[in-house]
């Protein structure tokens, strides 16, 4: 029997008494305090309303599921900035740096000329377990070739990725040996850290970078302080550069390794959320030694919670630029199908009572994202001097009483200007176009053991390693074959001195680790540079 497309439809004149019907069961309040108003008149039900004739009247088939997607988007740009909505994999895919662990082969790599080249496997991971060797190319996987058939990097890792304790088959080229290896990894849990550097700057000076606040940020750090400590550390570099937050709790507990018992750490104020306070347990680790906090504008969150911490209760020194200025609160709402909705719901306040989040206007996103830029443009970045604050945002520290100032980030003790010559437009492009960082694989592939046996140590390599000219050569060339030039002799000759440094930090990195990589670049860093004068 024939049915007709009319009766494949639900029939209009019945759909606002299923509509009312469905809608309880699919919006059950998810605690007491929040009300959900259901009704013709309610929003929600006109929502729903809205959806439902959409997918069945509209003239063409819809994505019912794009739909609602775009409609959760929709309502979000019109509240803050950090309200979001994100699918099941975006959610899969932010939350593992954060984590901890993944599962798959562990190895660090990178992509060569359409090829995976080992930079390091990672250290007593399943890759090393089996003998997969630093240089190696991974060129199939599982029978399928991924090398020279223009595979998307993502494509890729799904292949290498996989439950813990599964296998999967790797076909490895290596240097020197005519043949295709073939090696069976059983994966397993590969930790993520998030601390970059832990490394002894200078005698009794030591030097923390954390890279984002995980799960595991607080063992992390608490391993480092107490290795750094026996080698004599009575003074912490804690470096929060680039630092874009994470878990309010891991900054918590990297605070009240500063703090003393009962020391405000952080407060939130909501709408409708109860005030919550972060107070130092006490028994910290580093409670008397000198400690300058590095930020930038790009240091936020959780990042802006620890600094202000340390700020307010002049604990230590904040060295820099304006912290980017995040202070909002942001609750996942985990819906049915795994996707996520991050809602703002709060306010973060510093122990002074100081608000980090800087100022914005609903639903202007473009704008508040070109905020940091907006500073550079306005000279903020090169002088403390523009920065100004109305004296209703007045605060002062709570022992020495300093006055500090709210409403946007934190402002540093002591502030060092961006130098924006360091980094020139035609360096950027080289980067940009991975001419740099293939560079330097093809480099440590083709000296790797030769610079085992003329290095033997970190010590040794830094002082008297020079990157060869025939390097900078190549790259050069090799801009000129991509129509990437400098403008001037000027610009070439501004150039190399970094270039230089980037290209030995990062040798030095795929010899030993970031420690190393760490240890170099910052020689050109003009904040740790400040908190080194300042100790």
């Amino acid at each position: 029997m024939m049915t007709s497309n009319r009766t494949k439809r639900l029939d209009t004149w019945f759909l606002p008494l299923i509509l009312y019907i469905v809608l309880p069961f699919y919006f059950l309040p998810v605690n007491a305090q929040m009300r959900v108003r259901l009704g013709p008149d309610s929003p929600l039900g006109k929502l729903q309303y809205a959806e439902v004739h959409i997918a069945n009247l509209y003239v063409e088939e819809v994505d019912e599921q794009k739909l609602v997607d775009d409609a959760i988007r929709g309502m979000l740009e019109k509240l803050d900035p950090h309200s979001t909505y994100y699918t099941p994999k975006e959610v899969k895919e932010m939350n593992e740096p954060l984590q901890g662990s993944f599962e798959g082969i562990g190895v660090q790599f990178n992509m060569v000329e359409d090829t995976l080249f080992v930079i390091q496997p990672v250290s007593g991971g399943p890759s090393e377990r089996v003998g997969i060797l630093a240089g190696d190319r991974i060129v199939s996987v599982n029978d399928t070739t991924i090398a020279g058939v223009k595979m998307q990097k993502e494509q890729i890792m799904r292949r290498l990725r996989g439950p813990k304790d599964s296998r999967v088959k790797v076909g490895i080229v290596r240097r020197g040996i005519s043949d295709t290896l073939s090696f069976t990894i059983i994966r397993d849990k590969i930790p993520v850290h998030s601390i970059d550097a832990a490394y002894m700057l200078q005698k009794g000076v030591g030097y923390i970078r954390i890279g984002n606040f995980g799960a595991t940020t607080h063992d992390e750090f608490c391993e480092h302080i107490k290795s750094l400590k026996k080698q004599g550390m009575q003074s912490l570099v804690l470096d929060l550069q680039e630092n874009g937050g994470g878990y309010l709790q891991a900054a918590v507990k990297i605070a009240n390794e500063f703090l003393e018992r009962d020391d405000m750490i952080v407060y939130t104020q909501g709408r409708r959320t109860q005030s919550t306070q972060y107070k130092a347990e006490g028994g910290g680790l580093f409670t008397t030694g000198k400690v300058i906090v590095l930020v930038d504008s790009y240091t936020a969150s959780a990042a802006e919670i620890v600094s202000g911490a340390i700020q307010d209760h002049d604990r230590g020194i904040i060295v820099g630029r304006r912290t980017f200025g995040k202070g909002l609160v942001q609750r996942p709402v985990d819906l049915p199908d795994g996707s996520q909705i991050r809602l703002t719901i709060a306010h973060y306040y510093t122990p002074s009572g100081r608000c980090i989040q800087k100022p914005y206007e609903k639903g202007r996103q473009k704008d508040y994202a070109m905020d940091v830029y907006n500073r550079l443009k306005s000279g903020e970045l090169m002088s403390a001097d523009s920065v100004h604050f109305a004296d209703s945002l007045k605060c002062y520290t709570l022992k020495e009483h300093r006055v500090v100032y709210g409403g946007g980030g934190i402002m540093p003790d002591e502030f060092v200007p961006l130098d924006t010559t360091r980094y020139t437009r035609f360096h950027r492009m080289l980067a940009a176009k991975s001419i740099v960082i293939n560079a330097n694989l093809r480099y440590i592939d083709q000296h790797r053991k030769q610079l085992h046996k003329q290095y033997p140590s970190f010590d040794d390599f830094r002082h008297r390693f020079e990157v060869p000219q025939g390097v900078i050569d190549g790259i050069l060339a090799e801009g000129e074959k991509q129509d990437i030039r400098p403008k001037d002799d000027a610009e070439l000759q501004q150039t190399l001195p970094y270039l230089r440094l980037q290209l030995k930090a990062l040798i030095a990195r795929d010899i030993w680790s970031m420690n190393e990589y760490f240890a170099i670049i910052n020689e050109n860093n003009d904040i740790l540079r400040r908190a080194l004068e300042l100790l």
